[in-house]
């Protein structure tokens, strides 16, 4: 069920981050997906993929371990995305 839920969060998250992005200007686009990427990304991904892992292996520490490596990667991917919309040049 918590699955379930997870991924229809991160689907409508990505959903969302999409309709904004539609037939907007390059900087735009990346803020919107910086956003999108640690708002709706970065948690629910790292968390399906931990215990997708975790279940996989039968250990609840490497589940936490997947998501505490994965979690950052994302959110500061997401982060480097709306820094670089911000204060990036158009063209």
């Amino acid at each position: 069920m918590a699955i379930g839920v997870a991924l229809c969060l991160l689907v409508v998250g990505v959903a969302i981050g999409y309709q904004q992005s539609v037939g907007k200007s390059a900087k735009r686009k990346k803020i919107v997906w910086g956003i999108t990427f640690m708002v709706a990304v970065a948690p629910f991904f790292s968390w399906l993929v931990g215990i997708g892992y975790g279940v996989s292996v039968g250990d609840g520490f490497a589940a936490a371990g997947v998501m505490v490596i994965l979690f950052p990667i994302f959110f500061l991917g997401g982060l480097i995305a709306l820094l670089m919309g911000i204060f990036g040049k158009e063209k």
